[in-house]
């Protein structure tokens, strides 16, 4: 491998050899739009013939591997990334939203103040020795904004999967994963390859929290996530409650969005002590209330009484189950006869116009 590239003007960071079976970087404008053939396999499938798998499928199927990566860069990305001691915020717009909240509980779990935002709703009048920017595209408009607003208050890093963005000039320092880059309009890989980056070097500081497995365990579960059949009842489902503790909440908001988005399904995620506060009176039979990380007492019997199905997996690590979660959104996706790479009225990027949020 060739040594990590510095460019000096911003900081940035990026690896430097991309693996032979990965997309490098995609710019907005190699995303897909509805009805483009380039976006799924389905589009161009000969009559009696089988799809090849959309670009989405392809993605999820190469996590694992992205997980790994990121793990052996911890170390060469530490510089970037927030230090023992620091007084963090981190910020990001939809799925990076929720990488930005899972990322925030484990590190405050492990002793680290960190505090989460959707970019367009942080504290402008709060100090912060550090804030961490998550975008895949380094384009989007209240991830910019944010980052000229505290402009030499706070010092800022974004993390992103593309290098030559506006984000690079944006941030004080940018770290780049441009390897776990997507075709997608739909984030997977490089939503949870980040996440595995800021996981890693959690492990790697000794600051991962007491119950939460090693990335390693984590990848090596994804790998059978990626293979298992999913159950003929997920597929039927018509609603998906999902529920989650502590850093698996984030995951569990991110598992709604997929389905959500991908598939145009009516989900919702909560806290999952705070299910029993109202919406367990929608749990019926046909819906689904799919637990990440622990159940809490008595509600597993309660989802049962109000004949909800519900699905829960003991000892498999919150980030590996989402790839089976991204996985059902596909799923469910191409029996609607949707587009799982291209959905309804989304694109790769907000890009506001004015540039403004």
């Amino acid at each position: 491998m060739r040594t990590i590239a510095q460019v000096v003007a911003n900081s940035t960071v990026r690896p430097s050899e991309e693996p032979a079976t990965m997309p490098s970087t995609a710019s907005p404008s190699a995303a897909a739009s509805p009805g483009d053939d380039r976006s799924s396999g389905a589009a161009g499938t000969p009559p009696g013939g089988t799809a090849p798998p959309s670009f989405t499928e392809q993605e999820i199927a190469s996590q694992p591997a992205c997980w790994r990566r990121a793990a052996a860069l911890a170390g060469e990305f530490r510089g970037l990334l927030p230090r023992r001691g620091e007084r963090v915020a981190v910020v990001g717009c939809g799925t990076s939203w929720f990488v930005a909240q899972s990322y925030a509980a484990l590190r405050e779990a492990g002793g680290g103040y960190t505090d989460a935002f959707a970019a367009s709703e942080f504290p402008l009048s709060r100090r912060y020795d550090r804030i961490l920017a998550v975008t895949r595209s380094g384009t989007t408009t209240e991830v910019l904004d944010l980052l000229d607003r505290v402009r030499g208050t706070s010092p800022t890093t974004a993390l992103t999967a593309a290098p030559d963005t506006p984000v690079t000039a944006a941030a004080d320092r940018t770290a780049v994963l441009d390897f776990a880059d997507e075709r997608s309009v739909v984030q997977t890989r490089y939503a949870t390859t980040a996440l595995a980056l800021l996981r890693a070097a959690l492990e790697a500081d000794g600051t991962l929290p007491a119950g939460v497995a090693p990335l390693a365990d984590a990848a090596g579960q994804a790998e059978s996530a990626v293979s298992r059949e999913l159950p003929e009842h997920l597929l039927r489902a018509e609603q998906f409650t999902f529920l989650g503790t502590g850093w698996s909440h984030g995951l569990a908001l991110e598992a709604a969005l997929k389905l959500r988005e991908a598939a145009g399904a009516w989900t919702e995620a909560y806290p999952a002590m705070e299910y029993r506060h109202g919406p367990l009176s929608i749990a019926a039979p046909n819906r689904v209330v799919w637990t990440l990380g622990p159940v809490p007492g008595g509600l597993a019997a309660q989802i049962a009484g109000a004949g909800a199905a519900h699905v829960h997996h003991p000892g498999t690590d919150p980030l590996a189950e989402l790839v089976l979660i991204q996985r059902l959104a596909v799923q469910t996706a191409l029996a609607a006869g949707r587009n799982p790479d291209a959905p309804r009225h989304l694109t790769r990027s907000v890009v506001l116009d004015g540039g403004r949020a």
